[in-house]
């Protein structure tokens, strides 16, 4: 439930007088603590949401039940996330809609699956493809957790998209694919094969070398419309009396979008009439290993203390929600590849 009274288990975001979020989740006799004096949880549970409760050194905090795009901002990771921005753009562009039969690959922690899992509702389905098996257990978690369990429309596969994708969707019958990936050109392929005439295939890259090598293919390739391609740029406002401004930082560049659809079999897309700028075809494009490519972008490996940490809080989380459905085994657990629940690893 995310309506009526604050109730134990809730995630609950407070905010301070300097506008700074803190995310916790209210549990009975808990408390929170701060350095400016604590309050108990049981001051929140059974409150409306709106409360405002103060510490024992006066500080007034606001709570307030988190949003999506809070929670996307404050939930555990492993991979770098999806912004709020570009989930929004994403489930919108790419036509994202109730009952829709959608894939992504490239999950990461998650937080663009929430988004596709709102859109597509109990009667759509997702089909989530991750490579890393630790980074699909921390999306699992984060699903989880924002749900309160499993959301019946989602499969989560760890593998390959180019190997998984023709087993678990018969071909032609997705509505939309999403690729979150350093190369989804090499997905083209298997793209094509899965999804149905008119279907949206979305790309989300970091680079301008792989939004050229990605629009690229796909024309080569003879059977997608013509790409189209944008960012979108984030200015927040500074709204006091008279003092009306853009705030000093924003949210500016994260990631290029590109969208095209699937033509019918057999059928080629008309080429685009228009003059091309000089020098734009002049030299081939480039070929590069995708190892060199992540290391161009900055894409920086991300240690296996932070993801044991994040897995851990995790799993305490679920102990703590299934203590509360009355399940002694503490949930179903992450799935391993193979679809069998692993045995719980001891910490570090």
């Amino acid at each position: 439930m995310r309506r009526g009274p604050f109730r134990e288990g809730d995630r609950v975001q407070l905010t301070d007088p300097k506008g700074r979020p803190t995310t916790l989740t209210l549990r009975a006799g808990a408390m929170f603590h701060t350095h400016k004096g604590s309050f108990g949880h049981d001051a929140l549970i059974g409150a409306p949401e709106g409360t405002v409760v103060e510490t024992t050194g006066g500080v007034p905090y606001l709570a307030l039940r988190p949003l999506l795009s809070d929670h996307v901002l404050s939930m555990p990771r492993g991979a770098a996330v999806i912004y709020p921005k570009d989930a929004a753009q994403i489930v919108t562009m790419a036509d994202i809609y109730p009952g829709a039969r959608v894939a992504e690959a490239g999950v990461g922690s998650g937080a663009l699956t929430l988004s596709l899992l709102r859109a597509v509702g109990d009667s759509g389905s997702l089909l989530s493809i991750e490579r890393r098996e630790d980074f699909a257990a921390i999306a699992r978690g984060n699903v989880e957790t924002f749900f309160g369990g499993p959301h019946p429309a989602w499969r989560l596969e760890v593998g390959d998209l180019q190997e998984v994708l023709p087993t678990a969707v018969e071909p032609g019958t997705l509505d939309r694919l999403v690729l979150d990936m350093l190369a989804p050109w090499e997905c083209l392929d298997a793209a094509a094969q899965a999804l149905a005439p008119g279907g949206v295939l979305l790309a989300y890259v970091a680079t301008t070398t792989q939004l050229s090598r990605f629009a690229e293919d796909a024309k080569d390739q003879g059977c997608w419309t013509e790409p189209s391609a944008w960012e979108s740029l984030v200015r927040s406002w500074h709204l006091e009396g008279l003092s009306v401004r853009p705030d000093h930082r924003m949210v500016a560049h994260t990631g290029f979008l590109v969208t095209t659809r699937r033509m019918a079999p057999g059928v080629t897309a008309p080429i685009r009439r228009r003059r091309p700028a000089p020098g734009a075809y002049s030299e081939p494009v480039n070929d590069f290993e995708v190892a060199e490519l992540a290391a161009d972008v900055g894409e920086r490996e991300v240690s296996a203390k932070k993801i044991r940490r994040v897995l851990r809080s995790q799993e305490a989380e679920r102990e703590r929600r299934a203590a509360r459905e009355g399940d002694p085994q503490g949930g179903a657990g992450v799935l391993a590849a193979d679809g069998e629940t692993p045995p719980p690893s001891s910490a570090d």
